[in-house]
């Protein structure tokens, strides 16, 4: 996804850095602003994820670290919850002066309880979502425990938190001490989305519980079934955004695309239907908008290959077109022979071999591309029409082509 790296100044005169992550190829039709968890930063793999899924969806997103993390500028000791809260009101106001306020507010752990307690402060904000958020910011100092008695004797002290080392002040546990949150939660006067994992052993699920019997209605809940804290799985990340952006276009004046990248980059290429097929691939590696018609997908290659593995690859497709083509031509040919064919399974997979190693190529020197396709037919069929089947799989039209003479022109548009 195209994204800009941003600058702003917060109440205490530090600069923060934030990255913005737009939509490919259109405008966004809104913006969302993202919190971090405690002593996380912008750049954690499950924020990208997320941040992704609503790019897709044609929304702007607006990442930051906090002071004191990241790239932020700033001492993190002399920070607090309310130091937070006033930094996510100044990263509305760079969005607010530069394309348009958020609409949408999101925060990760203690970044959630930051995003309920900052909503009643921004009014361009439509709806909030909170993901493994702590119901009072208080529940933050389980993970100082071991430190607290220091922390109030002696004004401050070192802790480890996530094999990282910061110095924590007594005027953080006293600004946790002094937050209202019950009354922010149930003033929120926003529509609230909450996810959270039932398995979450850093924020139990009883925050969310707490958060939403608090809230008053338009309020949803997702159960992360299997998820941790941190969303370390790709697809618990990916699946948040997904549901988010969904649930978000519902509470929003503009108008949010299926797909909005899909979208945006077909309709500008070819416009509602095209003749043929038409691919656009964007500045996102590798992933590639394909359109045959009026029908649309999309194609990309694995995450092992620096692809956001959004969709099947070249050859995945190719495998697809094969095989069906060969479902169809079985299904033609049974329905004229008046067979009880019910259905057609076709497995496929192809790898390069060496020719040397291939028995039956006519390649001597070099590497064959090798197919296997497995057909599975089901129905009361004798074994000769099951015989007769597999042999018309071969003269699928795709199949043919495979193995006849193909030139491929190449031209500039």
């Amino acid at each position: 996804m195209p994204s800009q790296k941003l600058t702003f100044t917060n109440a205490q005169g530090h600069d923060l850095s934030a990255r913005l992550d737009l939509p490919e190829g259109s405008d966004p039709a809104a913006y969302v602003l993202f919190a971090h968890c405690f002593t996380c930063s912008k750049n954690l793999t499950a924020v990208g994820h997320i941040s992704r899924a609503l790019t897709r969806r044609g929304f702007g997103v607006l990442r930051f670290d906090f002071t004191g993390l990241g790239e932020s500028e700033g001492d993190f000791e002399d920070t607090n919850f309310s130091s937070n809260v006033d930094d996510l009101i100044a990263a509305a106001e760079l969005l607010q002066s530069q394309f348009r306020g958020p609409s949408v507010l999101v925060g990760h752990s203690l970044g959630g309880a930051a995003v309920l307690q900052a909503a009643g402060q921004l009014d361009t904000v439509n709806a909030v979502a909170t993901i493994g958020a702590p119901h009072d910011p208080e529940h933050v100092t389980h993970l100082l425990q071991d430190s607290i008695d220091e922390i109030r004797s002696a004004g401050e002290a070192r802790v480890t938190i996530a094999n990282r080392t910061f110095t924590v002040k007594k005027q953080f546990l006293d600004d946790l001490e002094a937050t209202q949150m019950s009354r922010r939660i149930r003033s929120l006067d926003r529509a609230l989305m909450i996810f959270h994992s039932p398995l979450d052993k850093t924020v139990g699920i009883d925050n969310a519980a707490g958060i939403f019997e608090d809230a008053k209605h338009p309020k949803s809940f997702v159960s992360l079934d299997q998820a941790d804290h941190l969303l370390t799985d790709e697809a618990d990340s990916r699946y948040v955004g997904t549901v988010l952006a969904a649930w978000a276009s519902k509470y929003l004046d503009a108008e949010i695309a299926p797909d909005a990248a899909a979208e945006s980059t077909m309709s500008s290429a070819a416009g509602d239907e095209v003749d043929g097929t038409v691919t656009v691939t964007g500045t996102t590696p590798y992933r590639t908008s394909v359109q045959s018609g009026r029908h649309r997908l999309v194609a990309d290659e694995p995450a092992s290959v620096g692809g956001g593995d959004e969709g099947p690859t070249p050859y995945d497709l190719l495998l697809s077109a094969l095989g069906t083509c060969t479902g169809m031509t079985l299904r033609m040919y049974a329905d004229r022979k008046g067979w009880p064919l019910e259905t057609t399974t076709v497995r496929l997979s192809h790898r390069k071999v060496h020719a040397e190693d291939c028995r039956d190529c006519e390649s001597e020197s070099g590497k064959v591309d090798r197919i296997h396709r497995e057909v599975e037919v089901s129905g009361d069929l004798t074994r000769e029409q099951r015989d007769r089947l597999l042999e018309i799989a071969d003269k699928c039209p795709v199949h043919r082509t495979l193995h006849g003479e193909v030139k491929v022109d190449t031209t500039q548009a």
